[in-house]
């Protein structure tokens, strides 16, 4: 049986995840961005990882989407030139879902998830339990949330630059 908080989790960061890609207004865009990332600390939670879920609050949901939220707002940005999609950009957004695809789908080959295993135990304060911990077992939520914010920098950095006409592009 599925964990009802799990799903709720889960559910609650795949839809505030879609908030920031489809939102067009920036502040909101990161807010939604916070609250993806307050739901990413409460699967945390569920996986009794508590240092990361309040490093992840503190830090990423507190710090960065703060600073984010400080840099669009000095940048003051105006509504300027759309880009055109054109055969390349769509070529290479399909590029790289697919090659995401591949990468969840060997991923889940190599690693099969098992539903029916038992949680891992809490991690008492040992340092060097909590680091096997950290590199083995949450190593990849760490690197994709690493990944996001990544991602969310690289975001911040396209919609700081401003173009005055589509000539700048080319």
């Amino acid at each position: 049986m599925v964990d009802p908080l799990f799903t709720f989790f889960a559910i609650f960061t795949v839809v505030c995840a879609v908030g920031v890609v489809v939102n067009k207004n920036t502040v909101n865009a990161a807010m939604c961005l916070m609250l993806t990332l307050v739901g990413v600390a409460g699967l945390f939670v569920l996986l009794n990882a508590y240092l990361l879920a309040a490093l992840l609050i503190l830090v990423y949901a507190g710090a960065v989407v703060a600073l984010f939220l400080f840099i669009v707002m000095l940048l003051d940005m105006q509504g300027g030139v759309k880009i055109p999609f054109t055969a390349a950009t769509m070529a290479a957004g399909g590029l790289a879902a697919g090659l995401l695809m591949i990468l969840v789908l060997s991923l889940h080959h190599h690693w099969p998830l098992d539903p029916a295993a038992p949680a891992p135990a809490p991690v008492g304060t040992v340092l060097k339990a909590y680091a096997e911990q950290l590199f083995t077992t949450y190593l990849l939520p760490v690197q994709v949330l690493g990944f996001l914010l990544l991602m969310a920098m690289l975001g911040v950095i396209v919609l700081s630059k401003k173009f005055d006409g589509l000539e700048d592009i080319k």
